[in-house]
């Protein structure tokens, strides 16, 4: 990834008082040996462990002090002139507290990329989907997209936050490991008044998948679960029930659909999670209490009004 990646990111980042930072979460390969010899103006930091992806990066960020931060994920091909666009809008949008880039595949370049495409969005029972990708059907770029946008969440694949904000709400949530965790700082975010844009005037390719493939068990396992412990974090009371009950169902639904079609360990990691998600909700109460009490916007108007799942199964709607 190192080898592959790293190259484009160096080429296309000649923007004054930028530093590339590579933050290594406890690597048992030769990932330093690689970057010390072939990136020596790469800053490295070194952490004892694998954090996790959320943890890591609060680690990582400690040791970095720069009015912006971007978190790019080591398998991101950037493009000539991909920094600019998203520095300039937030240099002249204060309360934009985060942004991202247009995000097209790696390996299918004329598509948008599964996690992020041209802007984060969130339906009415807290399913995540995308300009350009709802569930799994994504659409190819054809400049459909190419507005400028206030998103529910920007991608954890390139994601351009102000450290400040970032550093005063806490970062990612640990707790998570991975997946789901820029999205719940993205509703941190909203709740305290900030913005969120998608900025297509910059483009970047994405390989995704490159720590857990899309039809791994534990990001199975993961994605539940953390979307549950998301939604118990925001959700106002008033909401949340409703969609317990709703993600009750849908979530039974998903596992037998997935035991149908012979993806057994699936099955069974959906309702791992629904498991630990319940064994860990006492452990989240006081996160809970925090962001309730710390909300200026209850619930952000970038939530979407209708089911995606709803639109999907039973209208159709794939754009």
């Amino acid at each position: 990834m190192l080898r592959q990646y790293l190259p484009s990111v160096i080429q296309h980042t000649h923007i004054p008082d930028t530093e590339i930072v590579v933050a290594d979460n406890g690597s048992t390969d030769d990932s330093i040996s690689v970057l010390q010899s072939s990136f020596p103006e790469v800053r490295i930091i070194q952490l004892d462990k694998n954090y996790g992806f959320a943890e890591g990066y609060n680690h990582a960020l400690q040791e970095v002090d720069a009015e912006y931060t971007i978190l790019l994920n080591s398998d991101v091909e950037v493009t000539a002139g991909w920094l600019l666009p998203l520095i300039s809008y937030m240099d002249a949008h204060h309360d934009v507290a985060a942004s991202m880039p247009k995000i097209r595949s790696a390996l299918r370049r004329d598509e948008f990329e599964h996690a992020g495409a041209a802007g984060g969005m969130m339906d009415s029972l807290v399913y995540p989907y995308c300009r350009g990708r709802i569930l799994n059907y994504i659409e190819k770029d054809q400049g459909q997209y190419d507005t400028v946008i206030p998103v529910f969440w920007t991608t954890g694949a390139c994601m351009c936050v102000r450290t400040s904000i970032y550093k005063e709400l806490g970062g990612l949530d640990n707790d998570f490991f991975a997946h789901m965790e820029e999205i719940d700082l993205c509703w941190r975010m909203q709740c305290r008044g900030y913005q969120l844009v998608c900025i297509p005037q910059s483009t970047i390719y994405h390989l995704g998948g490159g720590s857990l493939h899309y039809e791994s068990p534990r990001k199975t396992y993961l994605n539940f679960r953390n979307c549950l412990l998301m939604l118990y974090k925001n959700l106002p009371r008033r909401r949340l029930f409703g969609v317990y009950a709703a993600r009750f169902v849908l979530d039974y639904l998903a596992a037998l659909h997935l035991l149908l079609t012979g993806h057994t360990s699936n099955a069974t990691a959906v309702l791992q999670a629904r498991t630990d998600f319940w064994r860990m909700r006492k452990g989240f109460k006081d996160k809970r209490h925090e962001n309730l009490k710390k909300a200026t916007v209850p619930y952000p108007e970038t939530i979407a009004k209708r089911s995606i799942i709803f639109d999907y199964y039973f209208r159709g709607k794939r754009q």
